[in-house]
């Protein structure tokens, strides 16, 4: 009988409380544009053109954003 093993759990990161944050918002049509930009832009979770997102600066977001700039609008938001 084979044996099950547990498959490892992703948990969410923890945002301390001076983690720094980015408003995103999706500026440009996705006509045109290679499949692999599309998947980025989805996996940030934008859809339509104007919509945006807060987002949590770490290095996962960052490079998603560098590999699309011209298709984005980025900037920090302040935490209150």
């Amino acid at each position: 009988m084979a044996v099950k093993t547990a498959k490892a759990v992703r948990k969410p990161a923890k945002t301390a409380a001076g983690t720094r944050r980015l408003r995103i918002r999706l500026v440009r049509s996705l006509i045109a544009y290679p499949k692999n930009q599309l998947a980025v832009v989805r996996g940030l979770g934008l859809r339509k053109i104007g919509s945006e997102v807060v987002r949590p600066e770490t290095p996962e977001i960052l490079g998603m954003v560098r590999k699309i700039p011209h298709l984005l609008n980025v900037e920090p938001v302040e935490e209150p």
